[in-house]
């Protein structure tokens, strides 16, 4: 397991919670590592999503590091700041934290670099809009 980074707040946005339920775990009571991932992806699209006025898709992630795990009962809340605007891209680091039971410390767990692309009703990339 990773060493637990240093104490800090969340960096960027809100841009999901949710609690990890019985379902999402394995035997031990950790939650799947995919679980969280899906999350986070869900997470990034939003942002992504929002910033490029429309639909996205993800074509990577560059970078995934698991530093604590994710138990049941556990308050899951994902965090966006986007770091890059390409042509048609959006790259995106993504915070996942925990709320230990839903009421304890909420640690960093989880941390990413996703990339997205806008594109159009034909699924082919278009360019980001400019900011407003």
């Amino acid at each position: 397991m990773a060493e637990e980074p240093a104490k800090r707040e969340p960096q960027g946005q809100p841009a999901l919670r949710t609690l990890a339920m019985p379902g999402d775990a394995n035997p031990n009571g950790d939650i799947f590592g995919g679980w969280v991932l899906s999350q986070m992806d869900l997470a990034g699209g939003v942002s992504a999503g929002i910033r490029a006025q429309g639909r996205v898709a993800t074509v990577a992630i560059d970078a995934m590091r698991f530093h604590q795990p994710v138990g049941i009962g556990d308050l899951v809340s994902c965090y966006t700041r986007i770091t890059r605007i390409g042509t048609t891209s959006i790259t995106i680091h993504i915070e996942t934290w925990a709320r230990r039971h839903r009421h304890g410390e909420a640690v960093l767990v989880t941390e990413g670099t996703f990339v997205f692309v806008a594109i159009d009703e034909n699924g082919r990339p278009r360019p980001v809009p400019a900011e407003s």
